[in-house]
């Protein structure tokens, strides 16, 4: 009896064996349609001077688009975007452009100008001229606050700490003050630094999202004046010293401390230019079968900076290679599903716009998503692996991950189990720091998941010298490492729609991380 067991654990072993084996040669079979040669030719059609560099918003951004959407429909996508009476594989992203028109501080009967005497930072909004009170709430710890009466008034606060500011802000918000003036830098040489070095930086015109409903009304603070220290001091008609000072003694158990800096009234405006832009995420869906209600997004952006001083910035690394890659990986599971091969749950593929302007296509995505948050599993996002940084590595046959270990033990096993069965490349986890100075976990579109609690992998190589440069041109692109690190994405995506089970989310979010 015992040598029967035996032998029927044994054959039960060998079988899941021969599944496995058949399994990993199904997924080489279509890993293998994805090639050097087509990424080519995608990429030097999508970053060709005929797109123009695919600013957001321009001619070029709507011809990669549509480039795009062709390859899609070709492929046989389903478009799943409702749109009207049709099905569309445009998700519509209703963008606006904002820059300061006259945007004023007026202390007794002085007006200061915007990006020359201070620094306005915050909403692009219109307001008339207000005039209230300025309360004095120290550093901004919700202790001062509760401290003075803030309430439809303005206040005033002194505070380096870049976090804490964003805080403050909130918390002004939440008592219905109008707006804050903000001490960062505790002496006025070091304010003049920051004027000279931030002042062309907020003069230029910037990106949003446009959400009706989304200017705050008067009644609440929008944003913050950032002031030297001596026109704190001016507007409170004290020195600056004496401000320092009411905080430490407020600090140290004087509760009036606070109250002693009695208010001031100042006026302010605010006018910013503005224009309505339409833009437009890409998406392609591939129904999968006995799990089709889940659902993995394969992300990268198609946008780049356009052209610039008569030059055109054709962004072939940044992002035409993620982009490609993503066309790529669709047509292999596109083979796959018309062998009968087809995945369990259903893909999303997604080319984004806006990612340059502050990750607004996935951030419009994330917050009307054509499929629900809830059945997204993760998003594996791709963007730059065309090419070599200039860090010394083990191996320049890499991929830089970041991500995989922050939500899902699962997700990150996965991923180093893909590679070394499929395509042993060098896996860099410098990016992976969440202390790493670059930032790079918030800094691209798989943030605008991750922070919705789905689990992510952003595929990247690092920069380069020309990041962000008209030169980042294709015969800079290292097409075969490209092509490898294509397929670890297509390996990864194939184990994640076909294993039995979801990933599990074992780790929280951080909730106190801001991007």
């Amino acid at each position: 009896m015992k040598k029967q067991i035996t032998f029927l654990f044994s054959l039960f072993v060998a079988i899941l064996s021969a599944q496995d084996n058949t399994n990993t040669s199904i997924a080489t079979k279509y890993a293998e349609t994805i090639t050097a040669e087509d990424m080519r030719e995608d990429l030097t059609i999508l970053a060709s001077d005929a797109l123009e560099g695919r600013e957001t918003g321009t001619r070029g951004q709507k011809m990669a688009a549509a480039y795009i959407r062709a390859h899609f429909e070709e492929l046989g996508l389903q478009a799943p975007v409702i749109d009207g009476d049709k099905m569309s594989y445009y998700q519509d992203v209703k963008l606006k452009t904002s820059k300061p028109g006259e945007v004023y501080l007026k202390v007794g009967g002085k007006k200061l100008t915007n990006l020359k005497e201070f620094l306005y930072y915050g909403d692009a909004q219109n307001t008339e001229e207000i005039t209230s009170e300025v309360v004095f709430v120290g550093g901004g710890s919700e202790k001062e606050f509760d401290a003075v009466d803030v309430e439809g008034k303005i206040i005033l606060f002194v505070n380096p700490n870049r976090r804490e500011r964003g805080v403050i802000l909130k918390r002004a918000k939440e008592r219905g003050v109008y707006t804050a003036l903000a001490v960062r830098s505790l002496d006025d040489e070091e304010f003049n630094t920051l004027l000279a070095r931030y002042s062309g930086f907020f003069a230029r015109e910037s990106m949003s999202l446009d959400v009706e409903g989304d200017i705050e009304s008067d009644e609440e603070a929008s944003g913050m004046f950032y002031v030297s220290p001596t026109i704190a001091g001016e507007i409170l008609g004290k020195s600056f010293d004496d401000l320092t000072k009411a905080i430490d003694d407020f600090n140290t158990g004087k509760v009036k401390a606070l109250k002693r800096i009695k208010s001031k009234k100042v006026s302010y405006k605010i006018d910013f230019i503005s224009k309505k832009i339409l833009s437009e995420n890409v998406l392609g869906y591939l129904e999968g079968s006995d799990l089709k209600e889940e659902l993995l997004v394969i992300t990268s952006h198609y946008d780049h900076l356009g052209i610039k001083n008569g030059k055109i910035y054709n962004g072939a690394d940044d992002d035409g290679s993620g982009t490609v890659a993503v066309m790529d990986i669709a047509e292999a599971f596109v083979k796959a599903k018309a062998d009968g091969n087809g995945p369990r749950r259903s893909i999303l593929f997604m080319t984004v716009t806006a990612e340059e302007k502050g990750l607004l296509g996935s951030e419009f995505y994330a917050d009307n998503p054509i499929f629900s948050l809830e059945s997204t599993v993760a998003d594996l996002n791709i963007d730059m692996i065309g090419r070599i940084d200039d860090r010394e590595l083990e191996s320049q046959d890499y991929v830089s991950l970041v991500g995989a270990d922050k939500l899902s033990t699962e997700l990150h096993e996965i991923s180093e189990q893909m590679n070394k069965m499929h395509t042993n490349l060098f896996l860099d986890y410098t990016f992976n720091d969440v202390n790493h100075p670059e930032r790079i976990y918030y800094r691209s579109d798989h943030w605008n998941f991750a922070k919705n609690g789905i689990p992510v992998i952003f595929y990247t190589t690092g920069s380069h010298p020309d990041y962000h440069k008209s030169t980042d041109t294709v015969e800079k692109i290292e097409f075969e490492l490209m092509t490898r690190r294509t397929k670890l994405v297509f390996y990864t995506a194939w184990e994640i729609v076909n294993r039995d089970k979801r990933l599990v989310v074992d780790k929280k979010m951080d909730s106190n991380v801001k991007r």
